[in-house]
């Protein structure tokens, strides 16, 4: 089994991807909250900004408190144990801006071990390729997996991809 996709097809620069080394990319995402955090269409500047504003309000009313003992005894987890414990997805939208679609690139057509799924573009680059299942690359149905981005296969994603087709 190869444990590489090719996207090809209406593209200017026809693209190998080794998912291998998507668990060194800043642009990973937790595949175990990926789908939680999709329904919340609130900005992280915007969360933030409000979780500031509602800490200083009650800060004023109420005065500092201190740590409670819950926050002084929680586990720290070292960027090590996160990589080899969870799973993670990237967007497929990367790597189809980088290999620039042709304007008249309409389809994606995914191949697999299991039958061949034709999407449209938008729903491609929206969606999200799974590369790790607890810390590991997924070896017996991978090398990718694909989900929706609205996480409606979230259950029974597309599984052994071998490549990404843009039609």
């Amino acid at each position: 089994m190869e444990f590489i996709v090719a996207l090809n097809g209406k593209v200017n620069y026809p693209l190998t991807l080794d998912p291998g080394v998507w668990i060194f990319d800043d642009r990973k995402e937790d595949l175990d909250t990926l789908f939680d955090k999709k329904g919340d269409k609130e900005s992280e500047q915007e969360k933030y900004l409000k979780d500031v504003s509602a800490h200083w309000d009650r800060e004023l009313q109420e005065g500092a408190v201190p740590p409670s003992e819950k926050e002084k005894q929680k586990p720290k987890t070292t960027l090590k144990e996160t990589l080899l414990t969870s799973s993670f997805a990237i967007s497929l939208s990367y790597f189809i801006y980088n290999a620039q679609p042709h304007p008249d690139a309409e389809r994606v057509l995914i191949e697999s071990g299991d039958g061949n799924v034709e999407i449209t573009i938008k729903e491609a680059q929206d969606g999200y390729l799974a590369f790790s299942e607890n810390g590991k690359p997924l070896k017996t149905d991978g090398p990718v997996h694909f989900y929706f981005g609205d996480g409606r296969n979230k259950e029974n994603p597309i599984k052994r991809i071998t490549s990404i087709t843009l039609l």
